[in-house]
């Protein structure tokens, strides 16, 4: 681009005063490769100050001069196509770019702050000056093309919350409010035409994320929302605009459309505000229940949209929030028009989600309005709609339960009518809405849980989707027939779903390691939920292993390594003591012949390391058996060890509660061997050393668990308190949110921190963890309990080897050892008056003393 960049700038200014069709169409271009080379970097070294100011001014040139007059005889829709707009929409959505990603000081990395104070100073004022002509233009009803007032809105967004800006829009902003943005918030022709020749179009227009982006109407809402909430003479002055509009009978319908466009839009800042949130349920009284039974149905469909936007409002007269929700009712059942039955939907399902006494109104409703519902999403396979049934399941659980199977039915006829049609790979939407029915019917598995004829009913119809997807060999819904499949086997597993397990053996030999993280939970199940009919047949243990087998020995990547070296790590745990003996070596060599080949993460190599530690607390003389006899590929040399020391080498990267736990009760069994191999003697001093580190590894954990919910507690306390993010006067956005927004910035991109991340990070918590086993029971092994008996039966029974296990303890560890000592006999005198409390029905506690000292040298005496 050093060469490049220098040329096609010569070339659009020799071409700038030509507007001829093909002059334009190659200065469109230049601007589409220029918008490319800035759109996620600015390449400071190429586009210095003055080079910048050069295509500015280019820029400038674009946006400002006039399009051809001849064009007005153009048709109307058919005008945005034309290159001079074209030609003008990649000038502003260059200035809009750079304004936003790298003009606005408060708001860029590092990299970029010089530039940022150099853009606002230099050219923000002048692009805006031809924006606000744009506008005017406008205003006096010359055409605009909808992408170029678009981008113009998004510019003057920017420009709301920094001072310089601000100071020239401010003597326009109340004109803009009201001339502009109002205009083009108000229902119009098109939208009235389509409502008439196709209401599902509209609707799925209305709903499309991605006509949003594109969307005069949605950036016209944006900046007259960051203008009212960042600047406090905007809302009053907006606010009793509307307001005229409201109260005056005589008003345009279309025009009252717009007022409440503009007021739901803001409802977010209104109810937050003293001034103007105690007037919100006179609105809704006085303006919006009466436009509920307009006869014009976009106003209907509007005012349900009002009522979705305030449904998180307090109100003090409960007649008003029985009225809303009733009306909104009436809306979704018995409105003829699709438009209104959608909004309608939408805002019933917020209002009984954020008003108690909304939820308790409805339930005798139920059954009609989730049969509405369902028509709705047959008729529009509008995924909205989807997702409102979805979270109604949720508020109503009980009584869904009597409906659930008829409404999985028809969810599926849905579905299969979805996926059967001929435009289905085609259109996006229909496969989003697809993959929304089946995250509904999910969730009516969830809810319907508890009751056990209702889920066998479920079970065939979800079996029959399953059969579909997988016939039609539809893989973008994989993972969502497992995550059903895995529903349908969390309390019990049927002899269907038993066969279910060798069809999706199929599929993994098909497309293999893909899928196999997806598949995981559903394997987990078939592991832990019915270990009596896994182990009743051969079959389900090797169909099991040879799909472990296959990830471990392919290129599927570590992460699904991990998953199916954790499979394997669950099998051994849960079938302790009842019979794999002969899975034990083949388990073994696999994980160490993982290990042989290369590894890039701790995580992988843990996991395998951790399948041979659950070998070895399932059978120690069988793992250490079959470690004698494994010979592993190009890596002659006794396999013991070798497997110890690469054990011992990684005690410190086993984090979370459960693998810290499993290599706790490992190294214990491992200290206790009264048949040690000659490995572990080569080790003895790291023993507990490393036993001690993990135990103050799981001592963070949970502190970190505690601290982690106290600041949940704090967040939810500081959610109601008011907020005012308004600028005084003509000011910058206050310097302290700038400094911090630089500082934050500072660190660039990658290092900015996510609350979510920190919390996993912390909690040291990965998928596995999730994957539960028989150690993680509540009632299961303690580790504490477990280490602290190994060491006593060591100290009692060979009194050199616990020698040689505390010699290398410093003061600091024999405290830490102390600690977890007492530790132990606390847990054990808190599971003994549980066990008694449970047996008595009481709730008396024994003071059992505990041992205030261990014996770290000397030869045990009888405790």
């Amino acid at each position: 681009m050093q060469i490049f960049l220098p040329r096609i700038q010569q070339q659009i200014m020799q071409l700038l005063p030509d507007s001829s069709h093909y002059s334009v169409l190659i200065q469109k271009q230049i601007l589409k490769i220029f918008y490319a080379l800035v759109q996620y970097a600015l390449p400071l070294q190429l586009v210095n100050n003055q080079t910048m100011t050069a295509w500015m001014e280019i820029f400038r040139t674009i946006i400002d001069r006039t399009v051809p007059p001849e064009t007005l005889q153009i048709d109307e829709d058919d005008r945005p196509e034309l290159v001079w707009w074209k030609c003008k929409k990649w000038a502003l959505h260059i200035v809009a770019r750079l304004f936003e990603r790298y003009g606005s000081p408060g708001n860029v990395t590092k990299e970029y702050f010089e530039f940022s104070e150099f853009f606002l100073k230099t050219y923000a004022v002048g692009i805006q000056q031809v924006l606000l002509k744009i506008l005017d233009q406008y205003r006096q009803k010359e055409y605009v093309a909808p992408r170029v007032l678009q981008q113009a809105f998004n510019y003057l967004n920017q420009g709301i919350v920094h001072s310089v800006t601000w100071k020239q829009m401010k003597p326009h902003i109340q004109n803009i409010s009201e001339d502009v943005i109002f205009s083009v918030m108000c229902y119009k022709d098109e939208d009235e035409e389509l409502w008439q020749e196709d209401p599902y179009e509209y609707i799925r227009m209305k709903f499309d994320i991605f006509e949003d982006y594109a969307s005069p109407t949605t950036a016209a809402q944006t900046l007259l929302y960051t203008a009212a909430k960042k600047r406090k003479e905007v809302l009053p002055k907006m606010m009793a605009f509307c307001y005229q509009i409201l109260t005056d009978p005589n008003f345009d319908p279309r025009k009252k459309d717009g007022a409440l466009h503009v007021i739901g839009s803001l409802a977010d800042i209104l109810l937050k505000k003293s001034l103007f949130k105690d007037q919100m349920e006179l609105l809704l009284q006085n303006h919006v229940f009466p436009l509920l039974l307009s006869n014009l149905g976009y106003l209907r469909a509007r005012s349900c949209w009002v009522l979705h936007a305030f449904s998180s409002l307090k109100f003090h007269n409960e007649l008003n929030l029985r009225n809303a929700v009733d009306l909104a009712k009436k809306s979704l059942i018995e409105d003829k028009e699709m438009p209104v039955k959608v909004e309608a939907a939408l805002a019933l399902q917020s209002l009984i989600s954020n008003q108690t006494q909304a939820k308790e109104y409805m339930k005798p409703h139920v059954r009609p309005i989730m049969q509405e519902l369902l028509h709705i999403v047959r008729e529009t396979e509008n995924d909205d709609v989807t997702n409102v049934i979805q979270k109604m399941i949720c508020e109503y659980s009980q009584e869904v339960a009597s409906i659930a199977v008829d409404m999985t039915q028809h969810l599926a006829e849905i579905f299969g009518k979805v996926l059967q049609s001929d435009e289905y790979e085609e259109v996006e939407d229909k496969t989003v809405m697809a993959m929304g029915i089946l995250h509904t019917i999910d969730t009516i598995l969830t809810v319907v849980e508890d009751h056990k004829e209702v889920t066998q009913q479920l079970e065939n119809i979800c079996l029959r989707i399953i059969d579909l997807v997988l016939q039609k060999h539809v893989i973008e819904f994989y993972e969502e027939i497992l995550s059903l499949a895995y529903s349908l086997t969390c309390h019990g597993i049927s002899p269907q779903m038993w066969q279910l397990l060798g069809i999706l053996y199929e599929v993994f030999q098909q497309d293999c390691f893909e899928y196999f993280t997806d598949m995981m939970p559903l394997l987990h199940n078939y592991v832990t939920i019915d270990t009596n009919t896994l182990l009743s047949n051969p079959k389900h243990l090797e169909i099991l292993f040879t799909m472990c087998r296959k990830v471990l020995c392919g290129d599927a990547g570590e992460d699904a390594e991990c998953h199916a070296a954790k499979l394997l790590e669950v099998i051994i745990l849960q079938c302790k003591g009842r019979g794999i003996d002969q899975c034990i070596p083949l388990f073994v060599q696999l994980v160490l012949e993982r290990l042989t080949r290369g590894v890039k993460t701790s995580e992988l190599r843990t996991m395998c390391l951790q399948v041979a530690i659950a070998a070895l607390y399932y059978n120690p003389d069988l793992l250490l058996h079959t470690l004698e006899r494994i010979q592993l590929p190009h890596n002659p040399g006794p396999v013991t060890v070798q497997f110890i020391n690469q054990w011992m080498n990684d005690t410190d990267c086993f984090l979370g509660h459960h693998d810290r736990k499993m290599c706790i009760i490992g190294l214990s069994i491992l200290l206790e061997l009264q048949n040690r191999p000659p490995a572990v003697d080569a080790v003895v001093g790291q023993i507990v050393p490393s036993i001690l580190f993990l135990f103050l590894g799981l001592k963070q954990v949970c502190a970190t668990r505690q601290l982690v919910n106290r600041e949940d507690h704090s967040k939810a306390d500081k959610a109601n308190i008011e907020e005012n993010e308004e600028i005084s006067s003509d000011e910058e956005e206050t310097n302290v949110t700038a400094q911090a927004m630089q500082s934050n910035n500072g660190r660039g991109e990658d290092e900015e921190e996510d609350d979510d991340d920190w919390d996993e990070e912390v909690l040291e918590e990965t998928a596995l963890e999730g994957f539960s086993t028989p150690l993680d029971l509540d009632n299961s092994v303690d580790e504490y309990q477990f280490f602290t008996q190994a060491l006593l039966t060591v100290q009692n029974r060979d009194a050199a080897w616990y020698q040689l296990l505390m010699a290398p303890l410093s003061e600091d560890q024999r405290r830490a050892l102390q600690e977890v000592y007492t530790l132990a006999e606390h847990r054990r005198t808190v599971a003994e008056a549980k066990k008694k409390i449970e047996q008595q029905g009481g709730f008396t506690f024994e003071n059992k003393g505990v041992l205030s000292a261990f014996n770290f040298g000397t030869m045990p005496t009888n405790n």
